[in-house]
């Protein structure tokens, strides 16, 4: 198996016998597949400087119900250097936000699929339990108002590159 071969899974194809009926073949991606999230996919893709860093609230999922991987992939397409920093850590050292260095172009900021005090508030104003859009449900992994808390540390550390805000 290839080192950049990362998961397996079960892919449906139809049309896999002669009776039409479907089959079961395995089908493995590689971390090329999807937008890097680190320095070392970065460099798998034999990039040096990337062209625009995306910065989302939410955890990366490669689909079209997520903006920042829409934004991404939209920007991949038109021949960009894109990669996407999810959920970053905003306490401390703020190694999330320099692990990828300075983009040619911009950040861009994508807040996340649901308003982040929707998310973290019932309309009682109690702590929800979980984040939907979280691994593991976890409920500390994105601030109140990422984007202004996003905007804020990447203008600290990187005053003259431009921030985008998205979705």
């Amino acid at each position: 198996m290839d080192a950049q071969q990362t998961t397996g899974s079960m892919k449906q194809q139809k049309g896999g016998n002669e009776k039409g009926k479907s089959s079961v073949s395995p089908s493995f991606h590689r971390l090329t597949d999807f937008l890097p999230t680190t320095k070392k996919e970065v460099e798998l893709r034999g990039w040096e400087q990337l062209d625009v860093i995306l910065f989302s609230g939410d955890a990366y999922i490669d689909h079209p119900s997520f903006g920042a991987a829409v934004i991404g992939r939209t920007l991949e397409a038109a021949g960009y250097k894109v990669a996407i920093v999810p959920q970053p850590d905003w306490h401390g050292d703020y190694r999330d936000f320099k692990k990828l260095g300075r983009p040619k172009l911009y950040f861009g900021i994508a807040p996340g699929c649901m308003d982040s005090m929707v998310n973290k508030y019932t309309a009682n104003r109690r702590l929800r339990s979980e984040d939907a859009y979280s691994p593991d449900g976890r409920h500390d992994l994105r601030p109140e108002y990422p984007t202004i808390v996003y905007s804020k540390i990447l203008k600290q550390l990187y005053p003259d590159v431009p921030v985008v805000l998205r979705n």
